[in-house]
């Protein structure tokens, strides 16, 4: 604590109870009103898988963390409690100075990433901020993944008496999110660093051959206009089409189970292949990952290391 300084873990945050969709919708669109029949699909989509266990399982990640490194470990939320500027509100109080700001979205974003990194600013200023951008290609966080795949992908090749395809996802945006008409601006990394993570991954995965690994962008929101794909469903469908019967579904772009895993993946995506007449399984969640962990101090660790040179 010499130099004041503390890891601050930023993740997307998810309401409590079925009562607070509305708010936390609200809190997604800036106050936009959304249509009533899309407040309660997402209501009805949270129902079926319970609870979304997002916040208490990167608060376990946050522990875990701790456990690894000698620095505080906060963790703040965008869209929910405990928010993010609430946060660094008691880190201020706890006598914190620095801040390693750590996105759990690895893959970079001007939009997505780019509002933890303005709620951060926004919330600490005054205090130094050294903030991760993006860590798509962090050989530790491939590892991480590799090994859950692996735990799915060999068993399921073997009992089928041939190397499973596997399509990894990441989560979709809106396509107006990454288009710039600023010719001086580079375009938005995300897409590239989605599939750089995929293809870190696949490349550590003995016997997956680069043309029977595929990629797509999963749960596309409801709120109109155009957002990235291809589609899960869209490659489902082409894949059934080209005679896959079997499959692994690998979400590269999430670091725990919430409701686009847990009711996107394992109800929506499980149903819609089982209706081409396809088996899909899904490598288990990063969640309390060793690996993950070790990725997650070593980023803390060259942080630290920045912000007290």
């Amino acid at each position: 604590m010499a130099d004041r300084a503390a890891i601050l873990l930023l993740a997307h945050g998810t309401p409590d109870e079925l009562d607070e969709i509305p708010q936390y919708l609200s809190n997604i669109t800036g106050g936009r009103p959304m249509p009533e029949s899309v407040i309660e699909e997402i209501r009805h989509r949270y129902s079926l898988i319970g609870k979304s266990p997002l916040t208490s399982l990167t608060l376990e990640q946050g522990r875990l963390l701790a456990e690894r490194i000698s620095a505080p470990v906060y963790v703040g939320m965008r869209n929910w409690k405990p928010y993010i500027a609430d946060v660094v509100a008691t880190m201020r109080a706890d006598g914190i100075e620095k801040i390693v700001a750590i996105c759990l979205a690895p893959q970079n974003s001007r939009t997505s990433v780019g509002l933890y990194r303005r709620a951060v600013a926004s919330a600490a200023q005054g205090m130094i901020v050294d903030f991760i951008e993006g860590w798509a290609d962090h050989p530790l966080l491939a590892d991480a993944f590799a090994e859950r795949l692996r735990a799915v992908w060999t068993p399921f090749s073997t009992e089928s008496a041939a190397p499973v395809p596997v399509l990894f996802t990441a989560h979709s945006v809106p396509c107006r999110t990454i288009q710039s008409s600023d010719a001086d601006i580079a375009p938005d990394p995300y897409a590239i660093e989605a599939k750089l993570t995929a293809a870190l991954v696949a490349e550590r995965i003995d016997g997956l051959a680069p043309g029977n690994w595929f990629f797509a962008f999963q749960s596309q929101g409801m709120s109109g206009g155009p957002w990235i794909g291809p589609t899960v469903e869209d490659t489902l469908t082409a894949l059934h089409q080209q005679g896959v019967t079997k499959l692994v579904l690998d979400p590269i772009g999430f670091l725990c189970d919430h409701v686009e895993i847990l009711y996107d993946i394992d109800i929506a995506f499980r149903d819609f292949a089982a209706n081409l007449g396809m088996e899909l399984r899904r490598p288990e969640s990063l969640n309390s990952s060793s690996l993950l962990t070790t990725a997650l101090a070593d980023l803390a660790q060259r942080g630290l290391a920045r912000i007290s040179a």
